[in-house]
């Protein structure tokens, strides 16, 4: 007797395709309509001309004398602002109104470390670290995934569809900050060129 065959016919397996784009393509439709509901909140006037305001507030407060440092402290007052308009409802900006208390209890740590740690258990830990990264195999889907989890403040561990809820309110954030960082900028030129106008036209 001849034993029945394994192998799929094909109307089952165009079925299973068709019912996996059709789930993507619900997928990426819930994405725009998603977009579509946040970013109005975002590209409004009055939300700019909040963060205009508390920029200019942080901005005020930025006193360094190194430019580097200076230029820092600029990104920081600028994201710390955002996430204050943001009013702190989204994981994105808890995370970064909170990053400066971690930032300061991690210096510490690494201070006390650097001062008990010995050259011989440095070169053990960097050992082990790099055997852990050889002995890891990550599919690319999961590394894009850790990758926009890195990008989004608060999502390095947080599962995909968290991570697009943030991404998708972070991004539009964002665009808004650019904008309203670009008006200032442009408002700061044109006040300096025309007190260097004035002066000029004064001593002639």
């Amino acid at each position: 007797m001849t034993s029945p065959s394994t192998t799929t016919p094909p109307n089952i397996v165009t079925n299973t395709d068709s019912k996996r784009k059709r789930t993507k393509n619900r997928a990426y439709k819930n994405l725009q309509d998603q977009l579509q509901t946040t970013h109005p909140k975002w590209k409004s006037q009055t939300q700019q001309q909040i963060y205009s305001t508390k920029l200019r507030q942080a901005l005020t407060r930025v006193n360094t004398s190194t430019t580097q440092r200076r230029g820092k402290a600029v990104r920081e007052a600028a994201d710390k602002a955002l996430a204050m308009t943001a009013k702190g409802r989204t994981r994105w900006s808890r995370a970064i109104l909170t990053t400066r208390l971690k930032l300061k209890f991690r210096k510490k740590k690494k201070q006390k470390q650097r001062l008990t740690a010995s050259p011989l258990n440095r070169s053990k830990k960097s050992r082990i670290n790099v055997l852990r990264l050889k002995g890891k195999v990550v599919p690319s889907v999961q590394r894009k995934v850790k990758f926009l989890g890195g990008l989004v403040p608060g999502c390095k561990k947080e599962p995909l569809p968290v991570i697009l809820e943030e991404a998708i309110d972070y991004i539009p954030a964002l665009e808004m900050q650019v904008r309203a960082m670009s008006a200032l900028f442009n408002l700061l030129s044109a006040s300096t060129s025309g007190a260097g106008a004035g002066v000029g036209s004064g001593s002639s």
